[in-house]
């Protein structure tokens, strides 16, 4: 198995990996390092959230800034504040070694668009964007992209199940001419396939990583079965008896579902709040900040607004319904059991629903147990 270093990453951002405890590359990593590296034109990668791909395509971007130019040559675009935040937190602490500063800088909706227009005036080597803030960016002439060596697709697929195509295909535009564009989606539909044709090479780099090889071997996964809907508050009552003090997410599929779960247990004395996509930035962030600091000890989420989360130490997710796309299992599932630590995934099921875990089950190549009820 290679090393971050047999794949051609220097030592100082080797350093940075270390503290932030990557020590062993990814099968994504493995596969697209070396070509980001040497090639670094245009890249399509098939891998699904929690595989590292921001490594994937951070340490190549990280590792090829002329740092004598203040100039922005890097663009990332991604779905949410939240992962355009984390994404350029982790670029700031890998980097943190490097003989020369790199500066980064995340934009996004739902903060004042003038703070960001300062910030971008200063040195920035690497942008992080929400395609709609970037728009407005672009709009007021307050970004220059006419350096950009490379831009990244962060999430395509998302994105575009967000309304961003428009958007995308604005910035994909302005920036042609001699940029790279590498391209990171969970799924390949047919907007993505579009996209690909028009403004990629017909060369373009392809690697795909085994949805099996994502699953978190950390992550416990259970069922239990459930006579009905109405059964499944029950259930869930039953379960947090059993929790303590521990923390987790529970996913729903729909935004109402999310709500009313919310306030159900809010009724039953228990510190919940929802996530969920109607919710304004100003309220998203609060909910967050409650949830992260421990003020809230129930989050119940719909998967869009969940994307980008990133908090320590939660002992459980529960699917209260199952997803409808496969990779949803994962990315929920894979907000349990992180920096080495065990986690629970936990899915409710009615009869009927039965059929749908077994094939999530199959496809991933898990073994998800039956929990009985006591």
């Amino acid at each position: 198995m290679p090393t971050f270093s047999e794949l051609g990453i220097t030592d100082e951002l080797i350093k940075g990996l270390v503290e932030n405890n990557i020590l062993d590359p990814t099968e994504i990593q493995k596969k697209s390092i070396p070509f980001l590296l040497t090639e670094g034109t245009d890249f399509i990668g098939q891998a699904q959230t929690g595989t590292g791909k921001t490594a994937a395509y951070g340490l190549p971007i990280l590792q090829t800034i002329d740092t004598s130019s203040s100039k922005i040559q890097a663009l990332i675009l991604c779905p949410t504040r939240e992962l355009g935040q984390q994404i350029a937190k982790q670029l700031f602490r890998i980097a943190r070694y490097n003989p020369e500063r790199i500066f980064t800088e995340a934009v996004y909706g739902g903060a004042p668009i003038e703070l960001q227009i300062r910030a971008l005036n200063r040195p920035t080597h690497i942008v992080v964007a929400t395609p709609g803030r970037l728009i407005d960016l672009l709009e007021k002439k307050a970004i220059d992209l006419r350096n950009i060596r490379t831009i990244v697709l962060d999430e395509a697929d998302e994105m575009l199940s967000m309304g961003f195509k428009d958007a995308i295909s604005i910035i994909l535009k302005q920036t042609n001419g001699s940029r790279n564009t590498w391209l990171f989606s969970a799924t390949m539909p047919d907007s993505i396939q579009e996209i690909i044709n028009v403004y990629m090479d017909d060369d373009a780099f392809k690697v795909q990583v085994d949805i099996k090889n994502v699953v978190n071997r950390d992550i416990e996964h259970q069922y239990v079965s459930c006579i009905d809907v109405k059964d499944k508050f029950n259930t869930l009552m039953e379960f947090l008896k059993t929790q303590g003090k521990g923390r987790g997410i529970v996913f729903c599929k729909t935004k109402s579902l999310a709500q009313s779960l919310a306030k159900q247990l809010a009724a039953k004395n228990y510190l919940a709040d929802a996530l969920h996509g109607d919710l304004q930035q100003r309220d998203r962030e609060k909910v967050m900040r409650a949830f992260k600091n421990e003020k809230v000890q129930i989050l119940v989420a719909t998967d869009i607004a969940a994307r980008g989360i990133d908090v320590d130490n939660l002992t459980y997710v529960i699917h209260y319904q199952l997803p409808d796309q496969i990779e949803y299992y994962t990315h929920r599932s894979g907000r349990t059991a992180r920096a080495g630590k065990k986690g629970l995934s936990l899915s409710f099921v009615t009869s009927t629903e039965l059929v749908r875990l077994k094939t999530i089950e199959s496809d991933l190549g898990i073994s998800i147990s039956k929990v009985r009820r006591s």
